[in-house]
């Protein structure tokens, strides 16, 4: 998609007064970046053999038949963006094999003509975590061997913040110019489940040790608790566009949608649809498309994470009658075909 030639020539001016490698992108270049992606729209990605990020990224269990498989499944619908999320012990093991499994990941991705935004850190669920075999899942349990990265190791661990920039940058310099890279999402949800200002340091350096790489792909942190203050202008004023995450009626996305736009920069939601709550996609992507608003539900298939199950469950309940998350069954059946259908129409419009 072309853009205007002022906006293009705002975008090369700005660029050339330096500040775009070590702070924000100018908003310009935001815009101009965001012109030509088309309207996103996609889901959270994991496939449906992986419990968790380690069970995902790992040699042994690396899946590529079934992400191919899934991602055939996405991108039937009309989806072509996926939010991917890493973990740091898989690179920790095996650097040059993590880093070749992503080049395959984004292969794959790639021939079914979705790009992908990749999550390095994450302060949701399990605290504790190890390489090798990961837990099989509790039935019924909403992502009950979903993990943090790092979560409170960081604090135990006086020499882990050291690799772990390392880590972020090596991944960044690896691929900061592969087209097949839509974003770096720095850090999801931060101070969540209780991490609070804890959460600080990471935050800080992630910011700092991504702008050193300079890539080509905009940098973002995702608002997700209006009433983290702090936080949430820190993110703001960090990322080169806006992410959120709403899982809320339509009235409350909104009030999000037009809170976020008065920033003047491109704007996704990277996590919504939880049916119960009436965040479906008939009531949301309208309103997000009108608004030029990127979409991104969680999740896509259901499985081993079980996040088509709601939030807490002891275990051993029945499948729920509608589904919390997720769109399709392992196979590629939909959970709802009207759904489905009503997506590929939205995408083609």
């Amino acid at each position: 998609m072309k853009y205007p030639a002022p906006l293009l020539l705002m975008f090369v001016l700005c660029c050339r007064l330096s500040v775009c490698g070590q702070s924000p992108w100018p908003a310009a270049r935001a815009a101009a970046w965001y012109q030509q992606q088309g309207w996103l729209l996609g889901a959270n990605f994991i496939p449906s053999t992986a419990v968790n990020q380690l069970e995902m990224w790992q040699a042994a269990t690396f899946d590529t038949a079934t992400i191919s498989r899934e991602l055939g499944y996405a991108a039937a619908t009309g989806f072509n963006i996926m939010r991917v999320y890493l973990h740091h012990v898989a690179w920790q093991q095996d650097r040059e094999g993590f880093k070749q499994r992503v080049g395959q990941y984004l292969d794959i991705a790639s021939r079914h003509h979705i790009r992908t935004m990749f999550v390095f850190f994450d302060d949701c669920w399990r605290d504790s975590y190890q390489p090798g075999l990961q837990p099989a899942p509790i039935p019924g349990v909403h992502n009950s061997g979903w993990l943090k990265d790092p979560g409170g190791l960081i604090d135990r661990d006086t020499t882990l913040m050291d690799t772990l920039r390392i880590y972020v940058q090596d991944i960044i310099r690896t691929f900061k110019q592969d087209q097949r890279v839509a974003v770096w999402d720095l850090y999801n949800e931060p101070g969540h489940f209780k991490h609070g200002a804890k959460s600080w340091p990471l935050l800080k350096n992630v910011v700092a040790w991504a702008r050193a790489e300079a890539p080509e792909q905009p940098l973002t942190i995702g608002i997700w608790n209006k009433e983290f203050t702090d936080f949430n202008q820190y993110q703001l004023e960090q990322s080169d566009i806006i992410t959120f995450h709403n899982y809320r009626d339509s009235a409350s996305m909104q009030e999000a949608i037009d809170t976020l736009r008065r920033y003047n920069r491109p704007v996704i939601c990277t996590e919504y649809m939880k049916r119960p709550n009436n965040s479906t996609f008939a009531t949301h992507l309208p309103m997000m498309k009108k608004a030029g608003v990127g979409a991104i539900n969680w999740g896509l298939v259901a499985g081993k994470t079980q996040t088509n199950y709601p939030q807490g469950n002891k275990g051993g309940e029945a499948e729920p009658v509608i589904w919390y998350h997720d769109v399709f069954r392992a196979d590629g059946t939909p959970f709802d075909p009207k759904e489905t259908a009503f997506i590929r129409e939205m995408a083609a419009q």
